[in-house]
């Protein structure tokens, strides 16, 4: 009998409240259909082996030393936190063979590296039982103190809470979640721009420190605390002001993008989706030409209730508000108009919410 185990942990789109989470604001998301899942199988030789399918990269550890392993600027840094970070809690790992296998597209802006922690992190505990809270708070912690990337806890969280035909409507702060049933008059169309400027990680970092510039200007721990009557008496330098105003109004938009999807008003969420994006676009600065071009022709197409960038910025998708019925002639527009601009030929993903991390193979009883 096998004794091989799955472990299945979604992606993400972010429906509106983007840069808002390391703020300690308010975010959207949906865990997506797309997932990453870890096969594990008992190693033969006491150690920890990692084979990525896409890849077809194979790289193995001592588990002896995953507890003072350092980072390599390579994905398996991703994997390698989360286990640092089991070690951390007092958990034992046994030695497993891990292949990963992935339907997230990397660099696209729907965390195809918080699936990847969240499915090891259930693939190295093997069942064994921790908080899903906790989960999420470890992942959190490999990504932001092992990999170096300052993130929001977001992505993790959604990717083990999510729910299917809900959004999250996650407060950054306390931790805390509304299930947001989303109308069933549209559609929600991830569009992948094929770019990924490499001025990403590095104006991610800076926008973090120009926010954190900010709160300080305005006297509080976080911007989650400041108003836009204090924004506009401080006395800060333009770009901080302008990062500040993005998070301030974007938290906001949260907000009233739940109380119109409660409301299926369709045309106000996609109206909040496009201010979103006028607003990373300005003030926040991350967008990118294609981008861009992909949100205003987006929003010209019957149909689409409106668009916007989502995820880090300077590349990566667009999530979009389409009626069912335009999806297709919605598809072929775009792609040709893209096509184009840019010679590139966009990808397109129907993303429908579905539920959070689990196993999706169990073994038999007794074995």
């Amino acid at each position: 009998m096998s004794s091989s185990r799955i472990f299945r942990a979604p992606g993400r789109v972010n429906l509106i409240g983007e840069h808002t989470d390391y703020n300690l604001g308010f975010v959207l998301p949906v865990a997506l259909n797309l997932a990453t899942e870890v096969v594990t199988e008992p190693s033969p030789d006491g150690n920890l082996h990692i084979f990525s399918e896409h890849r077809q990269e194979r790289q193995s550890f001592d588990l002896a030393g995953l507890a003072t392993a350092q980072p390599r600027k390579h994905w398996t840094d991703y994997p390698v936190g989360v286990a640092r970070e089991l070690l951390a809690l007092g958990f034992h790992l046994a030695p497993l063979q891990l292949t990963i296998r992935s339907q997230v597209p990397e660099g696209a802006g729907l965390s195809s590296s918080a699936a990847l922690e969240v499915a090891t992190a259930l693939a190295l505990l093997q069942g064994r039982a921790l908080p899903p809270l906790e989960i999420a708070r470890l992942c959190q912690r490999a990504e932001s103190q092992f990999v170096g990337l300052p993130c929001g806890i977001m992505d993790q969280y959604v990717s083990v809470f999510g729910r299917q035909n809900s959004a999250l409507c996650l407060d950054c702060r306390t931790l805390e979640a509304d299930f947001v049933e989303l109308p069933a008059g549209a559609a929600i169309i991830a569009v992948n721009s094929m770019v990924k400027h490499q001025l990403g990680d590095s104006a991610y970092r800076t926008r973090v420190a120009e926010c954190a510039q900010a709160a300080t200007a305005l006297g509080v721990a976080s911007l989650r605390d400041a108003n836009l009557d204090a924004l506009g008496n401080a006395n800060m330098a333009d770009k901080p002001r302008h990062r500040a105003w993005h998070i301030l109004t974007e938290n906001d938009r949260v907000l009233r993008f739940v109380a119109a999807a409660r409301a299926g008003d369709l045309n106000e969420m996609g109206a909040l989706l496009v201010e979103s994006h006028a607003s990373m676009k300005a003030d926040y600065e991350i967008t990118c030409p294609e981008i861009d071009f992909l949100v205003e022709a987006a929003s010209e197409i019957p149909g689409c209730y409106g668009a916007r960038m989502t995820g880090g910025g300077f590349g990566g998708c667009t999530v979009n508000l389409v009626d069912p019925a335009s999806v297709a002639d919605f598809q072929t527009s775009l792609s040709n108009a893209y096509r184009h601009a840019f010679a590139l030929v966009p990808a397109f993903y129907l993303c429908q919410p579905g539920d959070g991390a689990r196993e999706i193979t169990k073994p038999a009883a007794g074995v």
